[in-house]
């Protein structure tokens, strides 16, 4: 039997994966919002003097990174609501995986950030009268930002792609929106490829927008 492409079903596919794609955009920017609060609390927290805090913080980073993100989302939606007697809703439960996963590892990029900020610049600012923090706050993390920007960008590519593996605790993002019309149409290559090319689509317009944006910090800093 010949397989034949079906053009209609694949483009029937779009208008009912929008709901998909608001889930997946919702997690994705929640999730990271939340992610890089954590993440800069645990980079900073790793950079402290004192033993306490940076252990803290470098065995939530290695936990984090050395486990899979299924095995993580398994894990708090199923396993932590079980222990504990809760109930935890697939969408809330999104956020908190893809905050929990990218924060570990927006850690390390505030970590390298500020580490990679001429250390001199850190004693002017106590030479001034500064104290630690606020030379942190003032001097080093505004530039340190700055070169935040490629990795966090890059950071929300892979946090969008991997909203597509929350598929398993229910969640009605873009994978799994995808499978159910596979269920109903029976058209799996033309509704995956869909799902891909939306896919490709929302990373290809993040990739672009992440370049304009650091055209534009390096024009102004050359100004």
């Amino acid at each position: 039997m010949q397989f034949q492409f079906d053009w209609s079903a694949f483009f029937e596919s779009f208008p009912m994966l929008m709901r998909g794609i608001k889930f997946t955009i919702v997690i994705t920017i929640g999730g990271l919002v939340f992610g890089f609060l954590i993440g800069a609390f645990m980079g900073l927290m790793k950079l402290a003097r004192h033993v306490v805090p940076r252990t803290l913080a470098i065995t939530y980073i290695e936990a984090i990174r050395g486990t899979p993100m299924l095995v993580q989302a398994m894990f708090l939606y199923y396993g932590v609501p079980m222990a504990m007697g809760l109930r935890i809703p697939p969408l809330t439960a999104g956020i908190i995986i893809i905050a929990i996963n990218s924060g570990a590892y927006i850690a390390e990029i505030v970590r390298g950030s500020v580490q990679s900020i001429d250390p001199g610049q850190t004693e002017a600012g106590r030479s001034i009268g500064l104290t630690r923090s606020q030379t942190m706050l003032y001097i080093v993390w505004p530039q340190a930002f700055k070169r935040m920007i490629p990795p966090l960008g890059n950071q929300f590519i892979i946090s969008l792609k991997d909203t597509s593996l929350l598929m398993v605790i229910g969640v009605g993002e873009l994978l799994r929106t995808g499978q159910e019309i596979v269920a109903v149409s029976f058209k799996a290559f033309e509704v995956y490829l869909a799902v891909a090319v939306v896919y490709l689509v929302m990373t290809l317009t993040i990739a672009r927008g992440l370049r304009v944006l650091e055209n534009h910090l390096e024009m102004k800093t050359k100004r």
